[in-house]
């Protein structure tokens, strides 16, 4: 494995049940009967033999039970059954302030944090506690990002940021003003974390934006993005919630992450 290419860890930590107009925005629009739909919590692991980064922490458990979630694993286990400890201090790219996405920060209490400039100046001003930006965060969990940031550990981008050799992150809003994708070369290929920019497989497929979003337009045309990189590179799209993910990648069948851990590269 080169310097520049990388191994991609999905982990699959929660899960819940809903319905698809519980998810999808305004979805009575599109003529489809109602239907169940699952959906599945991750947080990724990007890594070689120099360098390991976090992407996204999920929710922490005050977080999860609060809004019913299912825990397949605490996340902190998971962390240390694939050996990233805080002590290492790996980086932590944090793709968007919801709760289900930075709940265990306080896991890297020295890692650096990386995040779009618009995130965390969004996160920090007063819209934050208008009820339909609220819901998706606890506040608490916003102050360990603001505790980073007076630390001097938060590194913060417009529009790309090439985060190393090999990974590149890019901004397209739409569900948070500073929603991220993280590319990645692997020996598989180009791996495309798309985290909540794309939910589900059927988000993109059928150009259907999910429920919580800050920027329409934005939505819209990082759908459209996301798709002719696809398209472009040939790359491995992974969602940021779909129940289908791991049935594309290859899993773990043993130990205690059996069943819960897709490697990609």
């Amino acid at each position: 494995m080169t310097s520049d290419r990388y191994q991609v860890l999905v982990v699959k930590f929660g899960t819940r049940s809903a319905r698809k107009s519980e998810v999808y925005l305004n979805y009575p629009i599109y003529g489809h009967p109602d239907e169940d739909l699952d959906m599945d919590y991750f947080f990724w692991i990007v890594r070689n033999e120099h360098r390991t980064f976090v992407i996204d922490t999920g929710f922490s458990r005050d977080g999860g039970e609060k809004r019913g979630r299912t825990f397949l694993v605490d996340p902190w286990r998971a962390f240390e059954a694939l050996g990233v400890r805080g002590e290492s201090r790996p980086t932590v790219v944090v793709t968007h302030a919801h709760y289900d996405h930075i709940g265990n920060l306080n896991l890297f209490p020295e890692s650096d944090i990386v995040l779009t400039e618009a995130e965390l100046q969004f996160w920090t001003s007063e819209m934050r506690f208008r009820k339909q930006f609220a819901h998706s965060v606890e506040f608490r969990e916003i102050d360990d990002l603001v505790k980073a940031r007076d630390e001097g550990r938060t590194r913060t981008f417009n529009g790309r940021l090439e985060l190393a050799p090999g990974i590149e992150l890019l901004e397209v809003g739409g569900h948070t003003p500073g929603q991220c994708i993280v590319r990645v070369s692997t020996a598989d290929g180009i791996v495309l974390l798309a985290s909540d920019a794309i939910h589900y497989f059927e988000e993109i497929e059928r150009d259907i934006p999910f429920a919580f979003v800050s920027d329409l337009p934005a939505m819209y045309a990082g759908f459209d993005r996301i798709k002719q990189m696809v398209a472009d590179e040939d790359a491995i799209l992974v969602p940021g919630h779909d129940p289908g993910t791991l049935d594309r990648l290859t899993v773990t069948s043993e130990g205690e992450l059996s069943g819960l851990v897709g490697t990609i590269g």
